[in-house]
């Protein structure tokens, strides 16, 4: 009865922490996985590539911004209220979380730029290196 009983702790247990983290996990994709419909509707995710140059417009309050992630193949449009990191730069390697809504406008809650000039998310990197490698 009491081993029973400490099967049914444990799997109470490790049912919880697993929804726990499922609450918590953020699933990574490139603009080109956007486009092609693998990212989930509505669901918050990442959202990695290069800011593309020519692309940031801020609002007249000075905290809207809009601008584009690209892979280099396919792009899409980000809208971000806030302040923007110190090292944001149009050409420049960026992460972002958010939301893609309805009309394929990804919704940022926030905006994460590399840190120096070697680094990028391993994501990122890989997503930019798919990008090239398809004809």
């Amino acid at each position: 009865m009491w081993v029973l009983a400490g099967v049914v702790l444990v799997a109470a247990a490790v049912t919880l922490v697993l929804r726990a983290l499922d609450d918590n996990v953020m699933f990574f994709y490139s603009p080109s996985q956007v486009q092609a419909g693998a990212a989930p509707q509505g669901a918050a995710f990442r959202l990695g590539g290069l800011v593309e140059a020519g692309s940031v417009r801020r609002g007249a309050d000075g905290v809207q911004v809009r601008f584009t992630v690209t892979d280099q193949v396919q792009r899409v449009a980000v809208q971000y209220q806030g302040l923007l990191p110190d090292l944001f730069r149009e050409g420049k390697g960026v992460v972002v979380s958010g939301r893609l809504d309805s009309a394929g406008l990804f919704r940022a809650s926030e905006v994460l730029a590399k840190h120096d000039e070697n680094y990028m998310p391993p994501e990122a990197a890989k997503a930019l290196e798919d990008a090239r490698a398809r004809p």
